[in-house]
């Protein structure tokens, strides 16, 4: 006599009882147990059969079958986390993203950043060590003398004046050319703008002073009623006060290095009434 086939395994669920007619001569397999219905007041333990017993054995009304499942057979609620099953119900496999190669033009913006960067950190390396080496100074601006000709009014308001000042260059730097592109120095009288004069180019060199007479004349320039009458008290007292100021664009040279920058002086000046006046004193500042 051939054996049966195995039947599918199924879902474990809560055990029917089979009835009279269903279990009477029903035979068992191997993987399931018997469990057998018996009178309130007879309790016994649940005895399973084993293969050769339950093969074949017929069930009667008073007795269960649970089905054992096979322990190769997952249950419905473990599933292996690497297949994944679509509405068609095929199963496919989850892929890793292939890594996407960098655009060529920001692997170019890249490169531009970083040299960039190197030429940057280069120059201020390059200005840092010429500083503390080099250690470059400002030219200086002086008014050593002076000489004040002339002042009269035409009129209550109106000034007139002759005024010459001698000027003062000088490169204290060692290892520095200086080279004034051009000079603006301007005169004043209570911060009232009295004349003007310009300065032609020049160069300095190493440690070498320069002097050139700046001569300023004043005509017709209007004052008002307060500062006219100010200058003409302070030509009767004998002392005239001035300010000077000059304006340079200066750029230095060292080797290949060429460097420009602003230079502002700054000048108060004393000087003795007209027509021999000379300076008495003076205070001179020179700053970037």
């Amino acid at each position: 006599m051939l054996p049966l086939p195995r039947p599918p395994p199924r879902p474990l669920s809560s055990p029917q009882p089979l009835s009279p007619n269903e279990t009477q001569g029903t035979p068992l397999f191997h993987n399931q147990i018997v469990i057998s219905k018996q009178p309130r007041n007879q309790l016994s333990p649940a005895v399973p059969l084993s293969p050769n017993e339950t093969q074949g054995t017929p069930l009667f009304h008073n007795q269960i079958v649970i089905s054992k499942q096979p322990r190769n057979q997952l249950s419905p609620a473990v599933r292996s986390p690497d297949p994944v099953i679509n509405k068609l119900g095929e199963q496919t496999t989850l892929r890793h993203p292939q890594p996407r190669r960098t655009n060529p033009i920001i692997w170019f913006c890249a490169i531009l950043c970083l040299i960039f960067s190197l030429i940057l950190i280069f120059f201020g390396i390059a200005t840092l060590i010429t500083f503390l080496v080099v250690k470059p100074r400002i030219p200086v601006f002086d008014t050593p003398n002076a000489i004040l000709s002339t002042i009269y009014f035409d009129s209550p308001e109106y000034f007139n004046g002759d005024f010459t000042l001698l000027a003062n260059f000088s490169n204290p730097n060692r290892k520095i050319d200086v080279r004034f592109k051009y000079a603006d120095i301007e005169l004043y009288f209570s911060d009232k703008l009295v004349a003007t004069q310009g300065s032609q180019p020049f160069t300095l060199r190493r440690g070498e002073t320069r002097l050139e007479s700046v001569h300023m004349i004043s005509s017709l320039v209007y004052l008002p009623q307060k500062f006219a009458t100010e200058l003409r008290m302070q030509v009767q007292s004998n002392r005239v006060k001035y300010n000077v100021r000059a304006t340079f664009k200066v750029t230095a040279t060292l080797g290949l290095l060429h460097f420009s920058y602003r230079l502002h002086g700054r000048c108060e000046i004393e000087m003795t009434g007209p027509p021999t006046g000379i300076l008495v004193a003076r205070s001179c500042k020179t700053k970037r």
